[in-house]
């Protein structure tokens, strides 16, 4: 005997599926979004003619009433599809349908009203009929039963649904011609009983999706109040920058502007240097605020050449500046190599020691000390501002120093004092200002070492 051969295909590889093509795949999302509008339009139509919308389902409900009316429940033979014309249409179940369809076309403007009528016209019926097939006018307050399950809330839609099909159901088997246990008078409970569950689970769709459009609505909202609390907080950081390049260097450059406008005829040599201070302060202003400015550049513009920001580490060369301008500064630092500060707190500190310079120059008089004293603990960072406002500005200004409350210029109010605090208060430090015990003033500020990235010197 040959041995069976098997058949030629059982041995070849499945071909493998093709991907749709691109013109296919573009059909169908065509055809998807075609459906999409069409049911957006549907819904808007729906929405904008609830009224039209309610009497075309008030004449849908009239005339299923009245073709099953006139079905009998099997055709010829025994078959279970009805037979139409089986029974006669009297003008009482015509009316009763019409009465109770008619209702449903107020449906969402009276609820519980049109529910009441549909179902003392059911009730009507069921008596009416009580010999003969009856018309299925609960048909119309199952529609009713339904709509008020949509509209309410749930305790309330399962006490009406509760009473509506017990009291249905009850009058079905009372005043019914066939026995309390035929099908239709079940039908009555089931159908009743759908309705109100239904109608709840319409409901909760409907509230869990506007909460979920509340909630993105609420989150929308959060989200651009975020963007414009973000925003102010960088306009205030960027004027406090403004604020503390402009103060410092502008009033260096206004003290030596005017001494080298004093002593031009009597001193020249001096008016040269001062005018060379004058020179160098402006060179400092426009290197700062170039790399201010650069911060507010967008990603397309062109870069500006910007410089890392100032902190502690060229504290030598800001006190270097005051000493030139006729400031004597004592100046104290922690010995021996110490760790790098945070960035933050390395900009503030330097801000600080600036300001408060600042207003000792304008302020405290000729003649008056300064004594800037920095001191690093494990967890903080004190920085010291003092002088002994032994001027006779000093007196002018209300004996202020260093930066007391009344250290602003005459005829205005200054924005310093009020920036230092903003900056040491953000960075959740202290600061702290009075007069001293042996004249003048001082500054004493401390800020948390903590929980701040580090990226600055001492």
């Amino acid at each position: 005997m040959t041995p069976l051969r098997a058949p030629a295909a059982a041995g070849r590889c499945p071909r493998p599926a093709t991907a749709p093509s691109p013109g296919a795949s573009r059909r169908d999302g065509d055809k998807a979004d075609g459906d999409a509008t069409r049911v957006a339009r549907l819904r808007q139509w729906h929405r904008h003619h609830r009224l039209a919308f309610d009497a075309a389902v008030a004449v849908v409900a009239f005339v299923a009433i009245l073709c099953g009316a006139v079905a009998g429940p099997h055709g010829a033979h025994g078959t279970h599809l009805p037979r139409f014309a089986a029974r006669e249409l009297t003008v009482t179940m015509v009316v009763l349908a019409a009465l109770a369809c008619g209702a449903l076309v107020l449906r969402r403007r009276l609820p519980r009203t049109v529910l009441a009528v549909t179902g003392a016209l059911t009730i009507v019926e069921l008596v009416a009929q009580s010999n003969a097939p009856r018309a299925p006018v609960a048909g119309a307050a199952v529609i009713a039963l339904f709509t008020v399950a949509s509209h309410t809330d749930r305790p309330t839609t399962w006490r009406i649904g509760a009473l509506t099909c017990v009291v249905l159901t009850a009058a079905a088997m009372f005043f019914g011609h066939r026995a309390w246990y035929a099908q239709e008078n079940l039908a009555i409970f089931a159908w009743t009983g759908m309705a109100a569950a239904a109608g709840d689970a319409v409901r909760s769709r409907r509230a869990y999706v506007d909460a979920i459009r509340e909630r993105a609505e609420r989150a929308e909202r959060t989200r651009e109040e975020e963007a414009r609390r973000q925003v102010a907080e960088e306009r205030l950081r960027i004027a406090r920058e403004l604020h503390d390049v402009v103060a410092h260097h502008i009033a260096l450059v206004s003290v030596q502007a005017g001494v080298a406008s004093h002593v031009m005829d009597n001193r020249p040599d001096q008016a040269k240097q001062a005018l060379a201070h004058v020179r160098e302060a402006s060179r400092s202003a426009l290197e700062e605020l170039r790399a201010t400015v650069g911060l507010l550049r967008q990603s397309d513009d062109p870069k500006a050449p910007t410089e890392p920001a100032p902190g502690l580490g060229v504290l030598d060369q800001l006190v270097d500046g005051f000493v030139r301008a006729g400031l004597p500064v004592a100046l104290e630092l922690p010995s021996g190599p110490q760790p790098a500060l945070p960035a933050s707190v390395d900009l503030t500190a330097y801000r600080v020691v600036q300001e408060a310079l600042t207003n000792v120059h304008k302020h405290a008089g000729d003649g008056a000390r300064a004594a800037v004293r920095i001191v690093r603990t494990e967890g903080a960072l004190t920085v010291t501002v003092q002088d002994d406002g032994r001027g006779a500005g000093a007196h002018a200004a209300g004996g202020s120093g260093a930066a007391g409350e009344g250290a602003v210029p005459e005829g205005g109010g200054g924005h310093g004092l009020i920036g230092m605090r903003e900056r040491v208060q953000a960075l959740r430090g202290t600061v702290v200002t009075g007069p001293r015990a042996a004249g003048g003033f001082q500054v004493r500020v401390t800020l948390p070492l903590g929980g701040a990235r580090t990226g600055g010197t001492t």
